[in-house]
């Protein structure tokens, strides 16, 4: 049993974090760094454990925190604490990674086995979708801050690890990789609109 000395700190606990949830639905950015700095770690043994993969469970993370960016309004402290609102997140999105990767395999065994190739040729329709997305996804880099633009153009166009970017830039790691996770879900969440489920 815990002493009430635990009582009232998981209370305050969440007490704090559903404040910084508030904030979240407000749009708070810093409120969402906060949260992540606070609770990933949690949230990261849950998804690691159900999808068994330390990069798949990296990845997920990003995916939870930005459906927590996304949702923050529809949270109720009445139906539950923050942490278990996260953790329902978190291993739902653990177990869609883990059937969409079956799903990935399979469909990518029978393409093999079949053995087609598609023409290298874009119709002019695609072509012109093409170009499109990539104004969309311009337009949308230039909507971060110069931080944020800068290590993800490093990471995605220049094949730079957290690691790597944080030495080119003399930053510490932590701020890369709050930079590069603030811009990604601000990216996602101003592309998804127009791209729908392909991002």
């Amino acid at each position: 049993m815990g002493s009430p000395q635990d009582s009232r700190e998981i209370n305050t606990r969440d007490h704090d974090w559903a404040e910084l949830i508030e904030r979240v639905a407000g749009g708070d950015q810093s409120a969402l760094t906060a949260l992540y700095d606070a609770t990933s770690r949690l949230v990261f043994g849950l998804v690691l454990r159900v999808v068994g993969d330390r990069s798949t469970a990296e990845e997920v993370l990003l995916d939870v925190y930005t459906q927590v960016w996304r949702q923050a309004s529809t949270y109720d402290s009445k139906r539950g604490a923050p942490l278990a609102w996260m953790m329902t997140i978190a291993r739902t999105r653990g177990i869609d990674r883990l059937r969409s990767g079956k799903y990935e395999h399979q469909n990518k065994d029978q393409l093999d086995s079949i053995g087609e190739v598609r023409a290298s040729t874009a119709s002019p329709e695609e072509d012109t979708v093409t170009a499109e997305r990539r104004r969309l996804v311009r337009a949308a880099l230039e909507s971060l801050s110069a931080e944020q633009r800068e290590v993800i153009e490093l990471a995605y166009y220049s094949g730079l690890s957290h690691s790597e970017i944080a030495l080119k830039l003399g930053q510490p790691l932590g701020t890369v990789k709050t930079r590069t996770r603030l811009g990604l879900i601000k990216l996602r969440d101003t592309l998804r609109p127009v791209l729908g489920g392909q991002i």
